[in-house]
């Protein structure tokens, strides 16, 4: 197809097609003429992706870029390139360990340099940490999450809403029940598909559909504790 049709059935303008191509999040077309090139499906979907990172997630085109990257690097390491299912060590069982895998490639490419611009403080560590500990999660010294909600504690804070361990507790279990359903769709994966697609479609896409459920939930019980039904 040319690109003015993968324009029109992804519904990304022309200039923003190209600007993509520039910046390496869709491949090239394959040259036809000299000011021509052609598209296929692969072209298609990656675009529907990059729209989704960019535009529905909200993503910087950078760490979108980062993201993909990801998608590159590990897409032939889920048993489509003819493994045989073991981990890059050598060792049997290597199914469960690409998942852990490819979550943490894709969760370090979703760590901002904006991000990480932005220092915790130690109180937001230290609650954030005492969280991690009570909930007997096994979280890796480097995990970008553990700064990363230690800042949403201390932007909290600075509003003068404070959040401590204590509160976030039932908070965290919810999540870990979330989690592990992500983590069931994750291995119900078709065979041969991509594993990495799936951990980002399952991780990052799906967020704003979350807080879309947590809005809805929210407005039924605050309706539900009304005197009046109406």
């Amino acid at each position: 197809m040319r690109i003015s049709e993968l324009s029109s059935r992804s519904g990304v303008s022309i200039a923003t097609i190209k600007y993509y191509i520039r910046e390496g999040l869709l491949p090239a077309g394959r040259p036809v003429a000299a000011n021509q090139a052609d598209y296929d499906e692969d072209h298609l979907r990656r675009l529907r992706l990059v729209r989704a990172l960019v535009a529905e997630r909200g993503l910087p085109v950078s760490t979108a870029a980062d993201v993909l990257a990801v998608l590159a690097e590990t897409g032939t390491q889920n048993g489509t390139d003819g493994t045989d299912g073991t981990d890059e060590d050598g060792a049997a069982g290597g199914e469960g360990r690409g998942v852990h895998r490819v979550l943490g490639r894709v969760f370090g490419a979703m760590d901002t340099a904006r991000d990480r611009e932005r220092a915790a403080s130690e109180a937001g560590l230290t609650e954030v940490r005492r969280l991690v500990t009570a909930m007997g999660w096994r979280i890796h010294p480097r995990s970008a999450a553990v700064p990363a909600l230690a800042r949403a504690l201390d932007a909290l804070d600075q509003l003068g809403v404070r959040i401590d361990c204590r509160t976030l507790l039932p908070y965290a279990r919810l999540a870990e029940r979330t989690a592990e359903v992500d983590l069931d769709l994750l291995a119900a994966a078709p065979a041969g598909s991509d594993l990495a697609e799936h951990a980002v479609l399952l991780t990052v896409l799906l967020d704003p559909a979350l807080l879309v459920l947590r809005r809805l939930a929210q407005e039924h019980h605050s309706a539900a504790r009304q005197p009046d039904p109406t």
